[in-house]
């Protein structure tokens, strides 16, 4: 049943949740959606983790609970949720198109338009050769990533011990590793590419775990980040303004670039 007031948001874009495996802040994304409302809802890709269950993951309560909480804003709200598969959840595949009455849908692929301009909406794993060719070695890199993350976990249990603010590891890596910056640039030059062919203003999409909002050779590019290290949303106002939102409102970027800096000798100490 509909509300006489507006939601939040017009739009609101989330990927990569990671469901099933230990790494997903399930409660709160949770948290998020109990505390936002939107016309439209895209679940971009990689919410539900099927090689960590495939792999013995454990599916909780509070995985169910975001489930819930899209149905409630489905039910309050009158969401329109669309699912669009990821390379984590690709058993999606077997379904695909696939639509629930009127307002869930599970698809490839999605062009949104919003004021006059047209958003190519995509996971992003297709430009991935790993994750798209090499699918073994995209499974070894999982188990590295999710040691990452059991490491990231405990480093940041003893920084809360310490009082010092929380500290990602992987984003740390990704901004200043070379190769990981040289393949970060090359996916979001060939998802910009893409938009042009779609004949589309803009791309949205996930996967790589970094949000961004930004215009590359006239294509406007955005990344609606992940739920298991930055914690980020992007969002479209009733007036179509896109940002990006992060739990529990705060600027991560702005945050690691200022640990780093500031604080690299007592990193390297630990």
């Amino acid at each position: 049943m509909g509300r006489n007031v507006q939601p939040t948001y017009k739009t609101i874009v989330v990927s990569d949740l990671h469901l099933g495996s230990k790494g997903a802040k399930a409660a709160e994304v949770n948290e998020f959606l109990k505390a936002n409302s939107c016309h439209q809802l895209i679940l971009n890709g990689d919410i539900i983790d099927g090689w960590q269950l495939k792999k013995g993951g454990s599916w909780k309560k509070k995985h169910t609970s975001f489930f819930r909480a899209v149905l409630k804003m489905m039910d309050s709200w009158d969401t329109e949720v669309i699912y669009l598969r990821g390379n984590h959840d690709d058993f999606l595949e077997q379904v695909l198109p696939l639509k629930i009455g009127k307002q869930f849908s599970i698809r490839q692929d999605y062009m949104l338009k919003s004021f006059g301009k047209k958003f190519f909406i995509t996971h992003g794993d297709i430009f991935d050769s790993i994750t798209s060719q090499m699918k073994w070695l995209a499974y070894l890199g999982d188990i590295g990533y999710t040691f990452l993350l059991w490491l990231n976990k405990w480093y940041n249990q003893y920084r809360n011990w310490r009082g010092l603010p929380y500290f990602s590891l992987s984003q740390t890596i990704k901004q200043k590793v070379k190769a990981a910056v040289n393949f970060i640039s090359d996916f979001e030059e060939k998802l910009a590419e893409l938009a042009k062919a779609k004949q589309a203003d803009g791309i949205i999409c996930g996967h790589i775990h970094k949000a961004e909002i930004k215009e590359i050779n006239g294509v406007i590019y955005m990344n609606s980040g992940d739920w298991v290290e930055s914690l980020t949303a992007l969002v479209e106002t009733h007036e179509g303004e896109w940002s990006i939102v992060q739990y529990p409102n705060y600027n991560l970027e702005k945050e690691l670039e200022e640990i780093w800096d500031d604080q690299t000798s007592e990193e390297i100490k630990i």
